[in-house]
């Protein structure tokens, strides 16, 4: 396969796995589309054409050898020590990482409309939504602004190994698969969520490295009310101000990937059950997935930098 095959495959992924459904993204970018029509030239150098075709612009080909590609070393969190890795190990054509970098990384805080759109179809006014995350988009923007967004891309070209990350398409596909888990089930306490999560290959790994499920607001034996999964996919934490109005919407537990200490306290104050079922683990699931599809066209898959690897295809 080519990177950009992976690449292209990764994105479809990520689109048909979107919580928000495929139609709702689609139309997305024809909005995307048609505002772009609408630029100067001037304006449209200055455009990122990458969103013209790709909703998940934390998800990007870093550097692309263009040698055919036939073994990856994939990771969570990738820099040059997993670079130099990889050449030692010798073989390998390209480098997956999860965790933005480059372009990416810069363009982290543009993926976070998901949330608002998410947390629409769960109830919360999408007008109200917007307004809580609005300033916490922006601030997320500005806390990557300072890094040196380009350090691992310029070591990859330097090697001349190919480099992609896949972000949100991989939390698409996590947060999809916790939600189809989830609805075969009728939980009544928040303790039967936590067990039920246990059983999860990557989680119950994750207990055993002492980063498993755990409950960040609530107790145990609170009932769940409606459950939300949120902060699973669409960039990173959502604003602190949004658990008011979440709890207006009547949502009773959230089960996300991570959680600060100004957010679950907002949580605990609006008597919301908080579930942080991990981050390292949970972001394992999602890429687990897409390296699955990737084992099942003949890619040889090397995982490493936290990657809990679990096949879930025979």
């Amino acid at each position: 396969m080519k990177v950009k095959q992976i690449f292209d495959l990764a994105v479809k992924l990520g689109i048909k796995n979107d919580l928000r459904g495929e139609k709702k993204v689609s139309d997305n970018l024809k909005k995307v589309k048609a505002r772009f029509a609408k630029l100067s030239d001037e304006q449209k150098k200055e455009f990122d054409e990458e969103a013209l075709s790709n909703p998940y612009l934390d998800s990007r080909i870093l550097f692309d050898s263009k040698k055919e590609v036939k073994k990856i070393y994939a990771g969570i969190d990738i820099d040059v020590s997993e670079l130099l890795l990889s050449e030692k190990i010798g073989g390998i054509d390209l480098v997956l990482a999860h965790h933005p970098l480059g372009k990416g990384l810069a363009s982290l805080a543009q993926v976070m409309p998901l949330q608002v759109e998410v947390l629409a179809d769960y109830g919360v006014p999408i007008n109200v939504a917007q307004g809580c995350f609005k300033m916490r988009i922006d601030e997320v923007s500005r806390g990557v602004s300072p890094a040196n967004h380009f350090k691992t891309v310029d070591a990859a070209t330097a090697l001349k190994i190919s480099l992609m990350c896949c972000h949100t398409v991989c939390d698409n596909l996590v947060a999809n698969f916790l939600k189809k888990q989830l609805v075969k089930k009728k939980f009544e306490q928040v303790s039967e969520i936590l067990d039920f999560l246990k059983t999860i290959p990557e989680y119950a790994e994750a207990m055993k490295r002492g980063a498993g499920p755990r409950l960040f607001a609530g107790s145990p034996e609170n009932y769940c009310g409606k459950i939300a999964l949120t902060e699973i996919t669409g960039g990173t934490e959502g604003a602190k101000e949004i658990y008011a109005k979440m709890a207006d919407a009547g949502i009773g537990t959230i089960i996300g990937m991570h959680m600060s200490e100004a957010n679950k306290k907002e949580a605990e104050k609006h008597h919301i059950n908080a579930i942080i079922a991990g981050h390292i683990s949970s972001d394992s699931i999602g890429v687990n997935l897409l390296l699955d599809e990737l084992e099942k066209m003949g890619v040889q898959v090397i995982a490493g930098s936290g990657i809990i690897r679990v096949k879930r295809f025979k």
